[in-house]
């Protein structure tokens, strides 16, 4: 456990096939707010010696890190509910890696997200909007829920919450 945590807004990211939501907190880490939704890239330029090019989307993602100064950037884990890891859950490992890389040195840690989706379409609907006018928020909803358990796990222990992504 660390005496204390940089100063810093924190950034969560829901990896979809489609859509990626985006949240960011202030620079004390108290509240998550939606940001955006980010067009996902699924497959991507390559570099001259074969290994793929930053996309769109990762990009996108670096540059809000780099305009709010973040300390760190959480990526929801999409986990079964048992716990097991499936297909999603290593789409997600993977976007974890290139935004990494791109954000070096800022830190990259997975967080579990498990019933985000769920819980972000009832608040939606608890909120009075209808299930319609879901599809452009609910990706930014899920973001938030993922950042704000993360903060609440960072005020409770001290410490990052999640598992970090190595970028050796």
């Amino acid at each position: 456990m660390s005496d204390a945590l940089p100063r810093g807004a924190r950034l969560g990211v829901d990896v979809g096939k489609a859509r990626i939501g985006l949240a960011g907190s202030d620079p004390d880490g108290l509240v998550a707010t939606p940001v955006e939704t980010v067009a996902r890239v699924l497959t991507g330029p390559t570099t001259p010696d074969g290994t793929p090019a930053v996309t769109a989307d990762v990009a996108r993602i670096a540059a809000e890190a780099a305009d709010r100064s973040a300390a760190v950037v959480y990526v929801g884990l999409p986990r079964h509910l048992s716990g097991n890891e499936g297909a999603a859950t290593t789409d997600a490992r993977g976007f974890a890696g290139r935004l990494a890389h791109e954000i070096a040195p800022v830190p990259v840690f997975l967080v579990d997200e498990r019933m985000t989706t769920v819980t972000a379409h009832a608040q939606l609907r608890a909120a009075g909007q209808r299930t319609a006018k879901h599809r452009p928020v609910i990706d930014q909803a899920a973001a938030v829920i993922i950042l704000q358990h993360a903060l609440d796990v960072e005020r409770a222990s001290g410490d990052r919450a999640g598992e970090h992504v190595d970028v050796s």
